[in-house]
């Protein structure tokens, strides 16, 4: 296949990807929903997933399949511009999906966590709508400051770090919701299914400690390359900036946890900010924000 033909057949997959992850949604979404049930002669419900246990295992693989489709596009996009495929943040974007996808494919094998389809899929549908939408930029080589072996190395450290992260925000995000299900009388049936909360603060934790030790490497790999581009390791360049600032807030997340013995709601509200700070390095930093690292292509 030519450049042109793989470049194209990348779109069509990441187009395939999004009927692919819609279903994945809705069939989550079922499970869910009709996973309650009346009792008949009496005014309650019960959670029946056996009911619904047909749609979850549907959920769970059009998540492998969309994994799998995610990893063909990502790929022939870069085979398509003889590069790897990060050079922009609409290449950034589907590899940052693929690598969601493949966290809570993980914690789904590890942790029995299929409840965590549904927020996924939904992350997942926003990312590459927007990329396909707001960030898409035809296949290119590369602008010369990107043309380093760093670019391999650092920005897929980074893209994994930040495809966990968001798996543990999710999580820690789901902590929060049923601890306040829980504090009004209880939890509602549909979410009967999901785990305790000690368990939910235990897989957050988990996540966020498993992936730290690379987001370190990742910012440290940077500051090499930046040394080997511009002469100096550190400039304090906005996106330099705000990838310090996540790394020292789940330091302090770490910190909070293992020293002070943080855990519950603390733990979740500062994993959540951890996340935040890293979201926001990715959307307004990246399209909005001028310095060395400008490389959206907007």
């Amino acid at each position: 296949m030519t450049s042109t033909n793989l470049a194209y057949f990348s779109n069509g997959a990441i187009y395939a990807c999004l009927v692919i992850f819609t279903i994945a949604f809705f069939a989550h979404t079922y499970e869910v929903s009709w996973s309650v049930k009346n009792v008949a002669g009496h005014d309650r419900t019960e959670f029946d997933l056996n009911k619904t246990a047909r749609a979850g295992r549907l959920g769970t693989a059009m998540m492998v399949l969309g994994f799998i489709i995610l990893g063909i596009a990502d790929l022939t996009r870069g085979l398509s511009a003889h590069r790897v495929p990060w050079g922009n943040m609409y290449e950034f974007s589907i590899t940052g999906a693929f690598m969601l996808t493949g966290a809570f494919l993980f914690a789904y094998v590890k942790y029995k966590v299929r409840w965590l389809g549904l927020p996924v899929s939904i992350s997942v549908l926003l990312t590459l709508g927007t990329a396909i939408t707001v960030l898409y930029r035809p296949s290119a080589p590369l602008v010369p400051a990107l043309k380093s072996p760093w670019l391999a190395i650092h920005v897929l450290a980074a893209i994994i770090s930040g495809g966990v992260f968001l798996v543990a925000n999710l999580v820690a995000a789901t902590y929060l919701l049923m601890e306040r299900y829980e504090k009004r009388g209880g939890r509602p049936q549909w979410a009967e299914k999901i785990p305790s909360l000690e368990n939910l603060d235990q897989l957050s934790y988990r996540l966020v400690a498993f992936v730290f030790p690379l987001w370190t490497f990742a910012v440290i790999a940077g500051a090499i390359w930046a040394e080997s581009a511009w002469g100096k390791y550190w400039s304090w360049d906005p996106k330099e900036t705000w990838a310090f600032i996540t790394w020292v807030a789940y330091a302090a997340y770490l910190h909070a946890r293992v020293t002070v013995g943080w855990r519950g709601r603390r733990a979740a509200w500062l994993c959540i900010f951890a996340g935040s700070t890293f979201l926001f390095n990715y959307i307004w930093v990246n399209i909005w924000g001028t310095g060395l690292h400008t490389y959206s292509g907007l």
